[in-house]
């Protein structure tokens, strides 16, 4: 026995009527034709414009982040020690206090030996951008000094540092560490 294919077919439009159903209807009249026309530019513009603005948008967006790209390597250059400066500081700070307290009774190699090695640090520190805040003697500021103490006093004006505890540093204009101080109170 021989199987039968069966197809469904759909049934062919024969005459004018499969023309019609065939062909895009087209405007009859050629005004309708030009409004037609008309439209089809104005949806055209409509999506240059949309194409432009996006375009637009996105050059922009590949400049901000190419900006900040540039912004990020310049801290990371100029800042990337930071942790490593902040580590040398409190070998600064021991010694410029040995020298501070040392007494040049029979100990001058010694002495010198500190000094020396101070100068060195300090000069290794200043190589990368590292640079003590003068305080002595200036008016107090919170954003580079540290108040650790008041002293009443007529020797200097109310808010003046009369002494310096710790030094502070700046890391290229910005602030390292600040300050500790003692700062002048209004004697009573």
């Amino acid at each position: 026995m021989k199987k039968h294919d069966t197809h469904e077919t759909t049934p062919v439009q024969t005459g004018p009527d499969a023309a019609e159903a065939a062909a895009p209807v087209e405007p009859s009249t050629p005004e309708e034709q030009i409004i037609r026309l008309q439209e089809q530019l104005a949806a055209k513009e409509n999506e240059v414009r949309d194409n432009w603005d996006r375009f637009v948008r996105e050059r922009a967006d590949l400049e901000n982040y190419r900006k900040r790209a540039n912004r990020e390597k310049e801290e990371l250059l100029n800042y990337g020690n930071k942790s490593l400066i902040e580590e040398i500081l409190p070998i600064v700070d021991n010694l410029e206090r040995a020298l501070t307290h040392a007494t040049e009774d029979g100990q001058s190699a010694v002495v010198e030996g500190i000094r020396m090695t101070h100068i060195m640090l300090v000069t290794a520190l200043k190589k990368f951008g590292v640079t003590p805040i003068e305080s002595l003697g200036t008016a107090f500021d919170p954003a580079f000094h540290q108040a650790m103490a008041q002293v009443a006093t007529d020797e200097q004006p109310p808010n003046t540092v009369v002494e310096e505890f710790q030094k502070g540093y700046l890391l290229k204009e910005r602030l390292l560490r600040p300050a500790m101080v003692t700062v002048a109170a209004p004697a009573k």
